[in-house]
């Protein structure tokens, strides 16, 4: 590993939407990265990036990054290229101009850390919560020797709605969870928007949001499946089911979660696998990492959306209501602020673990 008080040079791709906002914030002054170019869609190339926040969120950056000029994402990877050796990519593309963008800027030799869907199905690129499946980082040395590449690589993080009851669920996989069932209740950060710019969902609960269901069920199994040849198996087990609706609520995804198991276990032997959750990142010193990561509430109330969402910084996942069901074997509620571990924070702490584990 390099060492951590020589700062990496990074780049945001996308960095005036949503993510790549939250992915400034957490970059600004990060111990392990420094921010050396910015880029967008062709319609902000050459603008500064102070102007830009100041016109669309009228924020006011750091001298220091508010002078940098946007680079135009698809043209400009050349350019970037000789600036940063890690970007994150949050560009709102198709998944085909996702896909093709990404593999470029690995094809120069770029780290790519990537909040996109586009290649979360890539059989040779992992998709990762770095405290349940960091094994999977080793995918790489797979992805780089089927690619010619070196330096270069790809990792995505997993979509945002699964945060909440994945975590949970890797908790007491001793128990073995064979049936899920969940309904996600999401913030509308997680469609790029605001309550104050989305006038349809005030006083309203939309329930249909496109293709989130497909992933909250299959994306978990690959997380938990296994390396084997030049890929990852899904899991067959757990078999999910979710409904995924939309709330007026600014950021937190929450998830109530019905479960059953192979051997079904006492609520306090539930309770005190979540207290003694094993998490290993606990040793790497990861600066995104949160301590605990798992947070259990014994008020009936919690957790609550706004209330608990900024847990660990916005990092942890907040879980509660453990109780009996009377269809499968227990039910919780658990919540996950959604642009932070749900996006720009998970990306950041998946770095942290790939630059820990010397991949750039």
């Amino acid at each position: 590993m390099k060492n951590s008080r020589t700062r990496i040079p990074v780049g945001i791709i996308g960095a005036t939407g949503t993510v790549g906002r939250q992915f400034l914030k957490l970059l600004s002054n990060h111990p392990w990265f420094q921010i050396s170019c910015v880029a967008a869609s062709a319609r902000s190339e050459g603008k500064l990036l102070g102007k830009v926040y100041k016109e669309r969120f009228n924020e006011t950056l750091d001298d220091d990054i508010a002078g940098l000029k946007l680079f135009n994402a698809v043209e400009d990877i050349t350019q970037i290229s000789g600036l940063a050796t890690l970007v994150f990519s949050a560009i709102t593309l198709s998944k085909d101009e996702i896909k093709k963008l990404e593999e470029d800027y690995a094809k120069a030799g770029i780290a790519v850390i990537s909040n996109n869907s586009a290649h979360r199905w890539t059989d040779d690129i992992p998709m990762i919560i770095p405290e349940v499946n960091p094994h999977h980082c080793s995918l790489i040395d797979i992805q780089r020797e089927n690619r010619g590449w070196t330096s270069g690589l790809i990792a995505v993080k997993s979509n945002c709605s699964i945060q909440s009851y994945v975590p949970v669920l890797e908790a007491w996989k001793k128990f073995i969870p064979e049936k899920v069932m969940v309904a996600t209740y999401q913030a509308v950060s997680g469609a790029g928007k605001t309550l104050s710019d989305w006038p349809e969902m005030q006083d309203n609960v939309n329930p249909l949001i496109g293709g989130e269901e497909e992933k909250s069920e299959l994306e978990p199994l690959k997380i938990w499946g296994d390396i084997i040849g030049r890929g990852i198996r899904s899991a067959e087990l757990p078999t999910i089911s979710t409904t995924c609706v939309r709330v007026p609520v600014s950021d937190g995804h929450m998830a109530v979660t019905h479960v059953s198991f192979a051997s079904k276990p006492s609520k306090e032997e539930l309770i005190e696998a979540l207290l003694k959750f094993r998490n290993p990142l606990r040793d790497l010193e990861l600066p995104s990492a949160p301590s605990p990561f798992l947070i259990y509430f014994n008020e009936e109330d919690r957790p609550q959306t706004a209330l608990d969402r900024m847990a660990g910084n916005g990092m942890a996942i907040t879980v509660g209501r453990i109780r009996e069901d009377s269809v499968l074997d227990y039910k919780f509620v658990a919540l996950s602020h959604n642009t932070l571990r749900g996006a720009a924070g998970g990306g950041v702490l998946l770095a942290e673990l790939l630059h820990k584990k010397g991949y750039f």
